[in-house]
């Protein structure tokens, strides 16, 4: 197996950054150059980068009844490409002040599906979509009792309007396999947990 590329601190040079717009989200455009795998550096590029906050997803698990809590909302994102723009996700939020991933976690559970989690189980941290975006999640499974959960849920002054289902893991790994599940973080955590579940359910049950 090849060895990695490690660049040094001198392996980006950024030529000039400027901020295109400004509001929830914010995009920059940068003109940079890079160190190249031949070595040297190569030509100047230009690149837009939406600059995001960090995320934190977390699937929550019954490991009693085997069972995982998802959410459905509306996704702008997917208006367009998706016949069904009301996607099946994981509880999610943004880490937009000083809190800590595992804090985001607990707290978005309770806005968004009326949850109390228990344990936390990091499965690792990724970046979405980094040739255009800074943005990284932070993505666990949660220990939940599911029994009750439902309704709908969110908050109204953020314009929430979220659905919580209780499914059956076998169903949920179900509708990643037909495409009825079709987001990351959902598909990566859904995929874990199948790899995952009897270590999990061993610890947490």
């Amino acid at each position: 197996m090849s060895e990695l590329f490690k660049p040094g601190p001198d392996a980006v040079e950024i030529l000039q950054r400027e901020t295109c717009f400004q509001g929830f989200y914010k995009l920059d455009r940068l003109q940079l150059r890079h160190r190249l795998f031949a070595g040297g550096m190569g030509p100047e590029l230009n690149r837009e980068l939406f600059v995001r906050h960090d995320a934190v997803c977390v699937l929550p698990y019954d490991p009693q009844r085997d069972c995982v809590v998802l959410i459905e909302q509306f996704r702008v994102g997917a208006m367009d490409k998706n016949g069904n723009p009301w996607l099946l996700e994981l509880v999610a939020g943004l880490i937009d002040k000083d809190e800590q991933p595992e804090e985001v976690a607990r707290r978005e559970a309770v806005e968004e599906a009326d949850l109390n989690l228990g344990a936390l189980w990091p499965i690792t941290t990724y970046f979405p979509s980094p040739g255009g975006s800074d943005e990284r999640v932070y993505l666990y499974v949660g220990r939940c009792d599911s029994q009750g959960a439902g309704g709908v849920h969110g908050l109204a002054e953020e314009g929430e309007d979220i659905r919580v289902h209780v499914w059956p893991l076998e169903d949920a790994l179900q509708a990643v396999r037909d495409g009825r599940i079709n987001n990351a973080a959902s598909i990566i955590a859904l995929q874990w947990l199948a790899l995952n579940r009897a270590e999990v359910r061993g610890l947490w049950s």
